[in-house]
């Protein structure tokens, strides 16, 4: 049975080829996307510009890495809801993603 982590929580952030992020769940869809159709990221509103430094993408991506296409907030190793130490490192994730300001953003 799904869990709602897997359709509406981050779970990676994918850069796009134009250097826009689509931050995705489980599922390889957009955030709060609750379906098993191919999703065309282009063809919806759902990719965004992000103020993403090096070290920001270290903090979020669960194994450390700096960036690239793909920053994972957590793998199958880590899965938020099996454990309470594995759910407040995805916590401290969430609280670093939160605070990314995006380059549209004036204020």
């Amino acid at each position: 049975m799904a869990e709602l982590r897997q359709t509406h929580f981050p779970y990676c952030l994918l850069r796009e080829p134009d250097g826009t992020y689509v931050v995705v769940n489980r599922r390889y869809k957009p955030v709060g996307f609750c379906t098993d159709e191919w999703v065309d990221y282009s063809a919806h509103p759902v990719r965004t510009t992000l103020k993403l430094s090096r070290a920001t993408a270290a903090k979020l991506d669960c194994d450390g890495r700096t960036g690239g296409e793909r920053i994972y907030l957590y793998n199958d190793g880590c899965v938020p809801t099996s454990s309470a130490q594995h759910m407040q490192s995805y916590l401290e994730k969430l609280a670093v993603l939160m605070r990314i300001r995006l380059e549209s953003d004036a204020g």
